[in-house]
C-alpha cells in the first residue's frame, strides 16, 4: 500500500512539473491574449518542453522515484511519453502555419526569423534523437555511442528551445519569467550529470573484482564479482544492477544484469549472463582481478516486497537468474514456506544451473518442472512451451496468499500472465521482470 500511495504522489509531482510553468506564464499581468488557436499553440509548446526537461529526471536512477514502479517501468515511461512530448511540440508550429506569417516563411526563407529557426533545429534535433532511438541498428550505432548522443542532443534541444522561448519573449517578457525556464531546465539537465558523474565518482570508491566466470549454459554465463576494500552492496533477491567491466565507470560502458546470487552474501556477487551481442559473447575473456564497478541495486522484482505464504516462480531461459537469486536467499535464510517453479527452455543445453537447483530442492519445500521445446531422446518430461495446460498441471492448490514471479522472453511472460489472469490469479500477485531497459 504504501508503494501505491507513493506512485501517486510521484505522478502528482510529475504533473505539477508539467504544468506549473505554463500557469505561471499566465499569471499576475500576461499579455493580451492572440485568439484561441494561438494560444493553444503557446500552451502546447509549453507543457511540451516542461516534458522534454522532465526526461532527464526519469533517466535519472533516482530511488524514490523508481521504488513504486521498478526502474523498467519507469524507463518505460520515459520511451512512451516522448512521443506524447514531441507530438506536444510538433503541434505547436503546426498550429501557427495557417494563422502567422510562419506559413508564408515555408515558401519565402527569407521571412523566417531567428525565432522560427530555433524552432526548427530544436524540432530537427528531437526528430534525430526519436530515429536514432527507434532505429539504433538500422543508423549502425552502437549502444554506447546511442547512450552518448542520446543524452548530448537532449541537452542541445533544452539549450536550443530555450533560445527559441526567448527570442519570442511574449510571455517569456520579464526576467523573472525567464529566468523560471532556465532554473527549471538547468535541474532537470543536472539529473543527467547525476548518472554520468555523481554515481560513478561513487563507484570509484567502492570497486570490485571479477573473481571468476564459469559456464552457466549453452551460450550463458555465471559472472562472479567480490568487494575490493568495502562491505559490498545490499541489494533485494532478484534486484539487478548496471555492470562496469575493465574501464572507468565514467565510460559509457555499462550493462544491466540481474543479481543471481544470494543477498545474504553481499560482498560476493553473481550475474547469470546470456550472450546476446558483442559485450556478452565470450565473457570468460575477463580474466580473475579484471576492475569492475556496480551501480544499483534497481528494480521491484522480488519476494520481500510482498507478503506471501508460498511462490511459483516461472523462467524462461536466462530468466532464471534473478529467479535463483531468490531461491538462493531463501534458501539460505531457511525459508520454509511451500514453492512451485516451472523452468521452460529451448533445449537441456539451455537450462542453466540445473545441479544447483537439484540442491535446493532439497533444502526448500521447492517442486522444480522443465519443459523443453527440443527435447533429448528419453526425455520423460514436459515438452513444448509454458502452455495454459502445462501451467494446469503443475500450478499448485494452495493459491491463496501466492505470490507469481515470471521472468524471460516478452512474447512469453505475456502469454503466462494472460494464463495466470485467466485462470483467477490476481493481478498484484503477478510479478514481471523485463530485461529492455535501454
Amino acid at each position: 500500500m504504501r508503494f501505491a500511495v507513493r506512485g501517486a504522489l510521484w505522478l502528482v509531482v510529475y504533473l505539477v512539473v508539467v504544468v506549473g510553468p505554463l500557469l505561471l506564464m499566465l499569471a499576475g499581468d500576461p499579455p493580451p491574449a492572440r485568439g484561441f488557436w494561438h494560444e493553444l499553440s503557446i500552451a502546447l509548446g509549453f507543457v511540451g518542453l516542461s516534458m522534454l526537461g522532465l526526461q532527464f529526471a526519469t533517466t535519472a536512477r533516482f530511488q524514490p522515484v523508481d521504488a513504486p514502479y521498478g526502474l523498467d517501468v519507469v524507463l518505460k515511461f520515459h520511451k512512451e511519453i516522448s512521443f506524447v512530448a514531441f507530438a506536444f511540440l510538433l503541434a505547436h508550429p503546426l498550429i501557427l502555419v495557417p494563422i502567422t506569417p510562419l506559413g508564408s516563411a515555408i515558401y519565402d526563407l527569407s521571412l523566417l526569423t531567428w525565432t522560427g529557426v530555433t524552432g526548427v533545429i530544436a524540432l530537427g534535433l528531437l526528430v534525430v534523437i526519436i530515429v536514432t532511438s527507434m532505429w539504433t541498428e538500422r543508423c549502425k550505432l552502437t549502444y554506447e555511442w546511442w547512450r552518448l548522443t542520446h543524452g548530448l542532443l537532449g541537452i542541445a534541444v533544452i539549450v536550443v528551445s530555450l533560445v527559441h522561448i526567448r527570442l519570442s519573449g511574449y510571455y517569456v517578457d520579464t526576467a523573472f519569467r525567464f529566468g523560471v525556464w532556465v532554473v527549471l531546465m538547468v535541474v532537470l539537465v543536472g539529473m543527467y550529470a547525476k548518472v554520468r558523474l555523481y554515481q560513478p565518482l561513487r563507484q570509484l570508491r567502492r570497486p570490485w573484482a571479477v573473481e571468476s566466470v564459469e559456464p552457466a549454459a549453452q551460450d550463458a554465463w555465471e559472472l562472479t564479482l567480490r568487494a575490493e576494500g568495502h562491505d559490498g552492496i545490499r541489494f533485494q533477491p532478484g534486484q539487478f544492477a548496471w555492470v562496469t567491466l575493465d574501464t572507468s565507470p565514467f565510460a559509457i560502458r555499462e550493462h544491466p544484469f540481474s543479481f543471481s546470487s544470494s543477498a545474504e552474501h553481499p560482498d560476493r556477487v553473481s550475474f547469470t549472463v546470456k550472450e546476446l551481442g558483442d559485450f556478452t559473447t565470450g565473457l570468460d575473456r575477463f580474466e580473475p582481478g579484471t576492475r569492475a564497478y556496480l551501480d544499483g541495486p534497481y528494480g521491484v522484482f522480488s519476494y520481500e516486497r510482498n507478503e506471501a505464504a508460498g511462490f511459483v516462480f516461472i523462467a524462461g531461459g536466462i530468466g532464471i537468474g534473478p529467479i535463483m537469486s531468490m531461491l538462493r536467499t531463501l534458501a539460505d535464510r531457511g525459508d520454509r514456506r511451500p514453492m512451485v517453479l516451472l523452468f521452460g527452455a529451448p533445449t537441456w543445453a539451455d537450462i542453466a544451473l540445473d545441479d544447483e537447483l537439484d540442491e535446493l530442492s532439497q533444502r526448500l519445500d521447492l517442486t522444480v518442472t522443465y519443459v523443453l521445446e527440443d527435447p533429448p531422446d528419453g526425455w520423460q518430461g514436459e515438452t513444448g512451451v509454458l502452455s495454459p495446460e502445462v501451467l494446469d498441471r503443475y500450478l499448485p492448490n494452495w493459491r491463496g496468499g501466492t505470490q507469481y514471479f515470471v521472468c524471460g522472453p516478452d512474447a512469453m511472460m505475456d502469454a503466462v500472465e494472460a494464463s495466470l489472469l485467466e485462470r483467477g490469479v490476481l493481478e498484484d500477485h503477478i510479478n514481471l521482470e523485463r530485461f529492455d531497459l535501454t
